[in-house]
């Protein structure tokens, strides 16, 4: 028998195992290669990375709307991220989406107060988890706030009463305000007074609607209108109490003379004014407020303090302490300016003001 060549075959073993231990190698090298780069990459983490949470009561106001649409893109601008809670005009829900805004861990929270004492207890956790607090254009009271952003809501009063007096020399005055739990109206209704003390006027009225319901307010204004108790002027607690107001004495009393005044400047109400329904509303700086507060809160996620911002000028106490405070100032609106303060600012377009 011829004997078979094996030399062939030892060539071809040595080069299968030639070629697996070049490429067990070149694995080797590869895996302990990347080992070492793994052990010594630093992971790219975003060192500036911010996230602020916003408590809200409502969004189902026009004005409201308005400050968080400013609030989150200039949040953006500044490169902070934003959690908006809405909590649909509930206490409690208010309570839950803060503490769930405190369980995020976000760097600072901005609130706009359903009611303006019953933040305590959250607040007290979000100072222990060192997360500042800033209270937006409704004070928030008996807690730990590190800031407080608002227009300063006596002079709101100071400036509707006054436009009013002028109209209005004698008789009485209505006051149909917002919830009690609102502490903004307390201070409205402290600047009225502080006007119509020296004046023939005189408040036969006063009605606080709850929760922003303006049903409650349309109809208790029905009811003062069917019992004939007319007032000579009515100041209301926003622009949409006074659009309630508006609509019953429309209805039951539309050739009263009632001076009527508002605050926000809501669309509906300045084409009120130019059609001569309504006397006056008060524009507030709700963007430059929302800008601020969107400001405020970055600048307190980086570490520092209210005292250290520039644009502080006064401060208020809440129960707990004196709260630093940044107050913007209103500006009463009526036919005479309406052009210049609501138009030519950009609030309002001339075809929405005056579209009939």
């Amino acid at each position: 028998m011829k004997k078979k060549n094996r030399f062939p075959y030892l060539i071809k073993k040595v080069f299968f195992n030639t070629k697996v231990f070049l490429l067990m190698s070149a694995f080797l090298m590869i895996f302990f290669s990347c080992t070492k780069k793994t052990s010594e990459k630093v992971i790219p983490v975003k060192q500036n990375s911010i996230t602020i949470g916003f408590s809200i009561d409502t969004l189902a106001i026009e004005r409201w709307r308005r400050d968080t649409d400013v609030f989150l893109a200039t949040a953006k601008e500044l490169g902070a991220d934003v959690i908006v809670q809405n909590a649909g005009n509930s206490i409690d829900e208010q309570i839950r989406q803060i503490q769930y805004l405190i369980d995020k861990n976000v760097n600072a929270i901005v609130i706009v107060a359903k009611q303006a004492d019953s933040l305590t207890e959250v607040i007290r956790n979000a100072t222990s988890n060192n997360i500042p607090v800033i209270s937006y254009d409704r004070l928030i009271l008996n807690a730990s706030i590190d800031l407080y952003l608002t227009i300063d809501s006596e002079k709101v009063g100071e400036k509707m009463a006054k436009e009013i007096v002028k109209r209005s020399p004698m008789g009485t005055l209505y006051l149909m305000l917002g919830p009690k739990a609102d502490f903004n109206m307390s201070m409205i209704k402290s600047g009225v007074e502080k006007v119509i003390h020296s004046s023939p006027l005189h408040i036969g009225e006063v009605f606080y609607t709850d929760d922003w319901n303006y049903d409650l307010s349309y109809n208790q204004m029905i009811s003062y209108l069917r019992e004939d108790k007319i007032p000579n002027a009515i100041i209301c607690g926003n622009d949409s109490v006074a659009n309630s107001v508006i609509q019953a004495i429309s209805e039951l009393k539309p050739d009263a003379n009632i001076f009527i005044a508002g605050q926000d400047a809501d669309i509906v109400n300045c084409q009120h004014i130019v059609n001569s329904k309504q006397t006056v509303t008060v524009y507030k700086p709700i963007t430059e407020l929302a800008k601020q507060a969107a400001y405020c809160a970055v600048r307190l996620s980086k570490g520092a303090s209210a005292e250290e911002l520039s644009l502080i000028n006064g401060t208020i106490n809440n129960g707990y302490s004196d709260i630093p405070t940044c107050y913007l100032e209103p500006v009463a609106v009526t036919k005479e300016n309406i052009d210049e303060v609501i138009i030519n600012s950009g609030f309002h377009s001339q075809e929405e003001v005056y579209r009939k």
